[in-house]
């Protein structure tokens, strides 16, 4: 695997493998890497004939308050478990390459409406860091695919958007979530939980599946969504959200719809967790 830390570089490497007409997957990370991570290598080595990984823990999706001086860094471990999994080109710019003339004059990407809602409404800003650096990343790497977990699937949905409005030519594959054996979602936040929060944290996926058995009997939208934030608090953690939405528009599910997701954000010690579970109701 070869690492490289300057655009000059990076685009250099890249275009020596089009030259040759191979394909190039990407996997764009924060590092402190998982088995979530690395099944998005996975599917991306079977998608693409080169897979290109970054780490860089973006500045710009994080609020007021929020754990980036604290965020983990790993990058000794993550690059044994890129080389293991097969990457042969790991990008892992500075803040000063990605943003050399500060966040306040970087110019910016955002998408209306998505951006706004859910983990949008609780991190103000967060969505449009993550668009910006996403098409940054895009435009650096210009890859044929890219692979995102679907344990951030407003995110997913978001750089789906995106990528369609900017007529960006990316395939955009969305990878279902990686679990611990109690059903707690993969995350590099998971490391900030003592065991007994982790305990507590297999709440969220249980209530999901719950809400999931619930809407297979009646669609009482609404009642369903209390008693579910209810069931999150008792276990000790703190709800965020719980939601029931059109799997496709995100917007709060309708009687005739479907095709739902419900999405899920919950505070456990210091972690605030993410997740969903999509149901289908035809």
């Amino acid at each position: 695997m070869k690492t490289v830390e300057s655009i000059i570089e990076l685009r250099s490497v890249l275009n020596q493998f089009r030259a040759q007409g191979l394909t190039i997957g990407f996997v764009p990370t924060m590092g402190n890497l998982h088995h979530g991570h690395l099944s998005l290598v996975d599917e991306a080595k079977q998608q693409a004939d080169i897979v290109v990984a970054s780490i860089f823990i973006n500045p710009m999706q994080f609020g007021v308050n929020e754990d980036i001086d604290n965020y983990p860094r790993t990058l000794e471990k993550d690059k044994e478990k890129l080389v293991a999994a097969g990457v042969e080109i790991l990008f892992t710019p500075t803040p000063d390459i990605i943003y050399p003339k500060g966040l306040d004059k970087q110019t910016f990407v955002e998408v209306p409406g998505l951006s706004s809602s859910y983990c949008g409404e609780s991190r103000k800003g967060h969505f449009r860091g993550v668009t910006t650096i996403v098409c940054k990343l895009f435009n650096l790497v210009q890859p044929d695919i890219a692979c995102f977990g679907l344990k951030d699937y407003q995110q997913v949905q978001m750089i789906q958007t995106m990528v369609d409005d900017l007529s960006m030519p990316i395939k955009i594959i969305p990878v279902a979530t990686k679990r611990e054996d109690s059903g707690l979602a993969m995350s590099s936040r998971n490391t900030y939980l003592s065991d007994a929060e982790k305990a507590q944290a297999t709440a969220l996926y249980k209530t999901l599946q719950w809400v999931k058995s619930r809407l297979a009997e009646n669609q009482e939208f609404e009642k369903i969504e209390l008693i579910a934030r209810s069931k999150i608090d008792a276990a000790g953690m703190r709800t965020d959200y719980i939601d029931i939405c059109n799997a496709e528009t995100l917007e709060p599910a309708s009687a005739g719809d479907s095709n739902l997701v419900v999405l899920a954000a919950a505070h456990c010690g210091k972690a605030r967790l993410i997740d969903n579970i999509q149901v289908s109701l035809s």
